[in-house]
């Protein structure tokens, strides 16, 4: 339920998003999109924009198969065009001979407590610590005196992608126990609410996903990590330290013609820059 009410505070926010008006689409000529979790809003949006289809009727259409799984199925042919974070290295190593792959977007990496816990603020160094399993108390870091619970996401996700490469880098996570490998994004930011007691928690999500839990008044907050506040400017200028872009994906063998393509041409441009700015969402300066 609360993935829901989630993903409709993001259609709220979408349904303002300015229009490529050079590109119009019928239903029947848009092409399958996949991609992750984070993208749909955006997927939704810009398909409503495109062929004048109600987001209404959208909203209950519209999935992704997440960040790994959507890139096997534009190879296989069962999508033509990807909404999507980094997915895992040899993903890409696999696919880089049949694919297009362009930058349209930035997120980053966001860590988030309760509401409740008295830490604002983390270093990169803190965190690794956290998750190599070396801190293990909150009164380490300048807290009451409990345990950490840190919730982890499973490897094939985007938000693990970036965690191993944007933050642990060659240092070895901490292997979580079963009830804080939490399976989905909603899941773990319903779990650091509180919903199942753990005040005293810690999670990581993409930015652009939390924001929608904390604006529809989730009991969460993000940390400042290295004393600089997660937000779209520090995001945009690469202030904060886990930023990453995300992607639009095409097959190469999409013709110069095809709806997939044409769309995946207007997302690089300025207008289709204007259009993702619009949605709430960093483009890619």
């Amino acid at each position: 339920m609360k993935k829901i009410i989630v993903l409709l505070t993001f259609l709220f926010i979408l349904t303002s998003c300015k229009s490529p008006e050079f590109l119009k689409l019928s239903k029947d000529e848009y092409p399958i999109v996949d991609g992750s979790t984070a993208t749909i809003p955006l997927a939704i949006s810009l398909r409503a924009k495109i062929t004048g289809e109600n987001i209404e009727d959208l909203k209950n259409s519209t999935t992704h198969t997440k960040t790994t799984e959507s890139f096997s199925n534009l190879i296989n042919g069962n999508a033509d065009l990807l909404l999507v974070y980094t997915p895992l290295q040899s993903v890409l190593e696999e696919s880089k001979d049949q694919i297009e792959i362009k930058p349209i977007g930035k997120d980053a990496l966001v860590f988030f407590t309760n509401k409740e816990n008295t830490v604002t603020d983390l270093s990169t160094a803190q965190i690794q610590d956290i998750y190599q399993g070396k801190t293990k108390s909150w009164s380490e870091l300048g807290g009451s005196d409990s345990e950490i619970i840190a919730y982890q996401r499973n490897e094939d996700s985007g938000s693990q992608v970036l965690m191993r490469k944007l933050v642990m880098k060659d240092l070895q996570m901490v292997e979580p126990e079963i009830e804080l490998l939490e399976m989905a994004m909603g899941e773990i930011v319903e779990a650091v609410a509180g919903y199942k007691n753990n005040q005293n928690s810690i999670g990581y999500s993409v930015y652009y996903y939390l924001k929608a839990f904390i604006d529809d008044g989730e009991n969460i907050k993000m940390f400042n990590v290295d004393g600089i506040e997660p937000n779209n400017d520090n995001i945009a200028n690469g202030k904060y330290p886990f930023s990453e872009d995300f992607y639009v994906v095409i097959k190469k063998s999409e013709k110069q013609d095809s709806p997939a393509r044409k769309i995946f041409n207007i997302l690089t441009t300025q207008e289709g820059k204007d259009f993702i700015n619009s949605c709430g969402y960093v483009a890619i300066k």
